[in-house]
């Protein structure tokens, strides 16, 4: 069967682990399998570099693109993308608080983001230009990657998952200090 995913970001690290938005790729008219939306013109992954360039309200913050098979989060009967609750089964709380099942906004610009060509893991000190067709966002912020059909399975598959729950940003230029790294994801 198919896995499908949700674009989550995540509060700071260091603290109790918190969900503080998450967006479904139905909402951008992608579908929910990874290889589905991973693409650079994909609405769903511009809304999300939306949010983590300079001038979106989520710059510089975790993020993980979370899979309904990816493993439970520790001492939890679920994982990520089922702790992302869908806008029926959400309670009246202030989405603001960070509890899981933050509330998926209902106005998020898919805008084109290519003034911005790099992807920074400003935990790793790393980071990549974004070139034409696979995008690199989804499949190293990925959880559950392998598991499912619609997942990617290609060139540098070990290193899908490797930036998931990292701080990211979008940016114009790269910080001066931050080594680059020359990846292609290509499927097979």
């Amino acid at each position: 069967m198919g896995q499908y995913y949700k674009a989550i970001i995540l509060g700071p690290a260091g603290k109790k682990e918190f969900i503080r938005l998450w967006l479904s790729p139905f909402t951008f008219g992608n579908g929910s399998k990874l290889t589905e939306h991973c693409w650079v013109d994909s609405l769903f992954v511009q809304a999300v570099e939306n949010l983590l360039s300079p001038d979106g309200m989520f710059y510089k913050s975790r993020l993980v693109w979370a899979g309904d098979y990816a493993d439970n989060e520790l001492d939890m009967n679920e994982n990520l993308y089922h702790l992302a609750l869908e806008e029926d089964d959400v309670s009246s709380s202030d989405p603001a608080l960070g509890r899981w099942g933050a509330f998926q906004p209902q106005r998020v610009s898919a805008r084109s983001t290519s003034i911005f060509p790099y992807i920074v893991n400003h935990d790793k000190k790393l980071y990549i230009k974004k070139e034409g067709g696979m995008h690199p966002l989804p499949l190293l912020t990925v959880e559950g990657n392998g598991r499912g059909g619609g997942d990617y399975r290609g060139s540098n598959e070990t290193l899908c998952g490797t930036w998931a729950r990292d701080t990211i940003s979008i940016e114009k230029t790269p910080p001066a200090d931050y080594q680059e790294i020359h990846i292609t994801f290509e499927e097979s």
